[in-house]
């Protein structure tokens, strides 16, 4: 990763062998179930899609998470969250 200087934003992401995902940089969880995580980081909103998922540590005072199951993709997007929210659980279970 390029190191931008001071005050610039900053994020680790940890893929080990699919099954353990570390992230640092996060603010915010925005909804999450055992197929989707959807959080709030410093560098935009990432998408964490797999199965069996489940959060294993948060410390949003430090802005690290850790994610266990197994992971299909990582999808950032930045901007209107709605459109990604609608694919959490709520979502699924009114279409």
């Amino acid at each position: 990763m390029i190191d931008q200087g001071k005050g610039q934003k900053r994020q680790e992401v940890k893929l080990i062998n699919r099954k353990q995902l570390d992230l640092t940089g996060v603010l915010k969880v925005e909804s999450f179930d055992s197929e989707e995580f959807l959080l709030e980081t410093e560098l935009g909103f990432l998408t964490v899609a797999g199965q069996n998922l489940h959060m294993k540590h948060l410390s949003l005072e430090q802005g690290l998470v850790m994610i266990e199951g197994f992971v299909h993709s990582l999808a950032y997007s930045d901007g209107n969250t709605s459109a990604n929210k609608s694919k959490g659980l709520l979502g699924k279970l009114f279409k």
